[in-house]
């Protein structure tokens, strides 16, 4: 038995209401026609009730049309086209999100008007199905501002100069930044540091600007360095941040904030003294940095990068890359020749085998420093490499410079050396013949996937972040600290 199409009421109300206009009758002559009550056509027409197959004959008989014309799929006219757009459109939750009213599409609203309103609306829809089919927005905005950060040599000297005054007004002008020392901070820019064990799993940390408190966990998640969450918090608001406009935005607020947090871990000054001795020693080392500064590897790592080629004349690659390759943070100003894809992103993609990235976790001791050359096709590198454990597995830091380079750093003295030919898929992308001829037609893997390189960009000014529960959870601390005091 084959199922009725469904009706669609919208339209079915459209074309009734085109027919009844065409016959030059009010709705209130139609209904004394059919012996209805008015209010019953109008919901018909409005697309809020379903007619009986019944009254929809005897409608149709006294417009002079069939039912069939009434139950066409296609609307009566380009006006009634729009209409019915209209009135979709703003029923979809992304309009209903934005908190605006809803325009009703009346006789006295113009054609022209309803052209771009709808216009307007599936341009809207366009961009928000290309951002939810695919995390394309985002790389091209990591992309984008990767080139930023190239041109100024991933140096900001507004935040060095802010970050400056900052650690002057604490006192803080040499070694570690201690915990009192990170309290002074936060004092200094009028907050109060708090430890709670209800910190909604989406957030690191929340900051409650009407009582100036920022709130972090008792025991810091995924093991990161809590000086650097107090920090990166505190960057926002030195840095005058406002809600981010968009993912770009917010990504550009999120690297500043990461700069401001490293500059106030290791001040400009006596992190430039340290390293211009060092080069001057030709003793370079991403771990003496790391230790005089008592930051991780990746932290002092990041550092030397905003400070080696503005100061040291030293062009830099860094790259955090996971235990299969994939590339998770990276940046470059010396032409190394990163993987990308279509739209100029490296994040995500994998780099090659027999870089030192990858090699060093072929290492009988994988957690000393690594240190190798590469011959690439447009030059030789020699990086330094060291893997941080972390709760979501070991991840590769590396540091690396072209040849001419590597005379002022410790490890140059490695004899080991590599080649990589990447992205010739004969490098190490395309198994040996050998093997493939043994294996090919016998092998079936299951792969598994990196869910996070397909999912959609998350939803809200910050993305990822569930707004009700970070209000829930603030009305809850509100009233905590009423009761306190």
């Amino acid at each position: 038995m084959l199922e009725e199409p469904e009706v669609d009421l919208p339209t079915l109300g459209r074309r009734v209401r085109h027919a009844r206009q065409q016959a030059g009758l009010t709705l209130a002559d139609l209904a004394a026609r059919v012996e209805r009550a008015p209010s019953l056509l109008s919901q018909i027409e409005n697309g809020r009730r379903e007619p009986r197959l019944a009254l929809l004959s005897h409608v149709a008989r006294e417009l002079g049309v069939t039912v069939a014309d009434l139950m066409r799929p296609e609307a009566p006219s380009r006006r009634a086209a729009l209409e019915l757009a209209l009135d979709q459109a703003q029923a979809r939750p992304q309009y209903a999100a934005l908190g605006l009213p809803r325009v009703r599409a009346g006789a006295k609203v113009p054609d022209e008007a309803l052209e771009a309103l709808v216009g307007l609306h599936e341009e809207l829809q366009r961009r928000a199905e290309i951002r939810a089919a695919t995390p394309e927005e985002a790389r091209r905005a990591n992309a984008a501002l990767r080139h930023k950060m190239r041109a100024r040599h991933n140096y900001f000297a507004h935040i060095e100069s802010l970050a400056s005054a900052i650690s002057a007004a604490v006192e803080h002008t040499a070694g570690p930044l201690t915990e009192r020392g990170v309290a002074a901070v936060t004092a200094h820019l009028g907050f109060t540091l708090h430890r709670v064990t209800d910190l909604p799993r989406s957030t690191r940390s929340i900051s409650d600007l009407r009582n100036r408190r920022i709130y972090l966990p008792v025991e810091v998640r995924g093991g990161h360095d809590p000086r650097l969450i107090v920090l990166q918090t505190l960057g926002h608001f030195a840095l005058e941040h406002s809600d981010p406009t968009g993912y770009a935005d917010f990504l550009r607020q999120r690297v500043e904030a990461n700069y401001f947090a490293a500059a106030l871990l290791m001040p400009e000054r006596p992190a430039v003294e340290f390293l211009v001795a060092a080069k001057a020693e030709r003793s370079l080392a991403i771990d003496d940095l790391r230790d005089t500064f008592a930051v991780s590897y990746e932290t002092a790592a990041h550092r030397f990068t905003n400070l080696a080629t503005e100061h040291l004349e030293l062009p830099v690659h860094f790259m955090r890359v996971g235990e299969d390759g994939v590339i998770y943070k990276a940046y470059e100003n010396d032409r190394v020749t990163f993987p990308t894809d279509v739209t100029g992103a490296i994040e995500g993609q994998i780099v090659c085998r027999y870089w030192a990235s990858r090699q060093v976790f072929h290492n009988p001791d994988r957690y000393a420093t690594h240190y190798q050359y590469t011959d690439m096709g447009r030059g030789t590198y020699w990086c330094t490499t060291h893997v941080e454990r972390t709760a979501d597995g070991d991840f590769a830091i590396d540091v690396g410079v072209p040849f001419e380079h590597v005379r002022w750093f410790q490890g140059r003295e490695t004899t080991l050396r590599a080649r990589s030919s990447c992205p010739d898929p004969a490098c190490c992308r395309r198994p040996p013949a050998e093997l493939a001829d043994r294996w090919s037609t016998h092998a079936w893997p299951s792969a598994r996937a990196h869910s996070h390189l397909l999912a959609a960009i998350p939803p809200g000014t910050f993305p990822g972040v569930d707004d009700t529960e970070v209000y829930e959870f603030l009305d809850r601390h509100s009233v905590t600290e009423a009761q306190v005091r």
